[in-house]
């Protein structure tokens, strides 16, 4: 792959420390003011050419991808389950639940332990939602995305990079 072919965006923003971000399956840089972008794309030439074949490779596999369509009740009904079994099984207790439409990612845990959900993950595969459901409660036990966390995660679902690859096609299934 040509790395000058990649197409991306600059954000400059007040940020301490510059940033890439494959959210949306297009390259952007986020940048403090005057940070000379292309050292950046220099330093993490090779991340971005494999982030950049890997979100090729899943927009090849997304055709055989079916969305879900069930009822806000029946999603509000699977979110209870799942949240009920994963804080059972990770010893927590969840706070709250919001629903909302988020723009870039299916849901996050607050320190609050209060979860709030992607209103399009209604469109997943209940194996998808109930994956979802159990990463956000590990965090209450681990903020991060480290070793630990991914333990945690493993003991579950020993097949989560299957599961994060899924949820990845699944994210631009859903926005196309």
């Amino acid at each position: 792959m040509e790395f000058h072919k990649i197409a991306y965006e600059v954000s400059y923003r007040k940020v301490k420390y510059p940033r890439l971000e494959f959210k949306t399956g297009e390259l952007l840089l986020v940048l403090p003011p005057g940070y000379d972008q292309g050292e950046l794309l220099k330093k993490h030439r090779s991340w971005i050419s494999k982030k950049t074949e890997f979100i090729k490779q899943c927009l090849r596999d997304f055709s055989d991808k079916k969305i879900v369509e069930r009822a806000d009740q029946e999603f509000k009904d699977l979110l209870d389950v799942s949240i009920d079994e994963a804080s059972k099984q990770l010893g927590v207790k969840v706070n709250k639940i919001y629903l909302r439409k988020m723009k870039s990612k299916w849901a996050s845990c607050s320190l609050k332990r209060n979860l709030t959900v992607n209103r399009l993950m209604k469109h997943l595969p209940d194996y998808l939602v109930e994956y979802i459901i159990f990463h956000e409660v590990a965090h209450i036990i681990e903020k991060r995305h480290n070793d630990k966390f991914w333990e945690l995660i493993s003991k579950q679902f020993n097949n989560y990079n299957k599961l994060e690859r899924d949820l990845f096609i699944y994210w631009f299934k859903i926005h196309s």
